[in-house]
């Protein structure tokens, strides 16, 4: 049954978590302020990251809400389409890393201590891909029948920050830890990307039978 106009709840939540756990520039500059700043310089690039993704999301969310608004068939056909695209997102994953490219890095981050709250938003701005994966990710849980507007992106959107600011909370705890585990040792990112790869493939399947 639709909560708040979004179904299948608990596959939304499983799903944003594995996303979270994916290692990508937001989890490594994460890593990198705790590693370099403690607990405060993690706390104050974490919510960099949340508010340039928060930023993201409700530039895909007007997208998806005009979409709705205009044509209820395009935005099932939309819903398809997000299916294949976790699809296709998971089969990547599943993929081995190219020549030259290193599962696992941190991307080349440098951070400045002192910025970090900037140079968190830059870097989760400047990753217009995020907007794309929005676009094609939050149709996929909202009922047409029985969305409820803004108030059901702004549920999705609460739920998003609050399950980022609980297992960013977490990485920030082991930083320095978990930064040498997946620095030091690239196939502990290898064996986390196969296994969100697996998850996604799942979840495309799951939600495009749902369709």
């Amino acid at each position: 049954m639709p909560w708040m106009g979004i179904q299948d709840l608990w596959t939304f939540v499983v799903a944003v978590l594995v996303f979270l756990a994916l290692p990508g520039p937001g989890t490594f500059t994460l890593l990198t302020a705790t590693g370099r700043g403690g607990v405060r310089g993690g706390y104050t690039a974490l919510f960099g990251l949340l508010l340039g993704d928060q930023i993201l999301m409700w530039l895909a969310v007007a997208g998806v809400a005009a979409l709705l608004r205009a044509n209820p068939l395009v935005f099932h056909a939309v819903q398809y389409l997000g299916a294949a695209y976790l699809v296709w997102v998971g089969i990547g994953l599943l993929r081995p890393a190219r020549d030259g490219a290193e599962d696992g890095d941190g991307g080349g981050i440098r951070l400045q201590p002192g910025r970090y709250f900037r140079q968190a938003i830059l870097i989760s701005l400047l990753n217009p891909k995020a907007i794309i994966f929005y676009m094609a990710f939050l149709p996929l849980f909202i009922d047409p029948a029985r969305h409820q507007g803004v108030l059901t992106f702004a549920t999705m959107a609460v739920l998003i920050f609050v399950l980022s600011l609980a297992y960013c909370s977490l990485l920030i705890g082991v930083g320095n830890l978990l930064r040498r585990r997946i620095i030091q040792h690239p196939r502990v990112g290898v064996v986390l990307k196969r296994v969100a790869g697996v998850f996604l493939i799942g979840f495309g399947v799951r939600l495009g039978l749902n369709g």
